[in-house]
């Protein structure tokens, strides 16, 4: 009967506070803004640049030398990543 006393309160107010506490602190993060979205767009869009002509330099540098064995940078057939644009 003692230990009813302190199970049942755990239960249906201990549980409760801890989820709306969590969920309180969720929604006060920060949130993405417009500026940032277009700036991680801006760099993604620069690190594509730069990898096409890191790929470039390396197909050039192994037609003049059959030793040259490129980097992780190999061109691909297709990109393994995908940008969801929802606008």
């Amino acid at each position: 009967m003692g230990s009813e006393i302190i199970v049942i309160p755990a239960i249906f107010l201990g549980m409760p506070w801890i989820i709306f506490h969590y969920i309180t602190k969720w929604k006060q993060a920060p949130k993405i803004t417009d500026e940032d979205e277009k700036l991680l767009d801006e760099m993604f869009n620069l690190a594509r640049r730069l990898e096409d002509r890191l790929n470039t330099v390396e197909r050039i540098v192994a037609a003049d030398n059959p030793d040259f064995k490129p980097g992780l940078n190999a061109p691909h057939a297709s990109t393994p990543y995908q940008i969801d644009r929802r606008n």
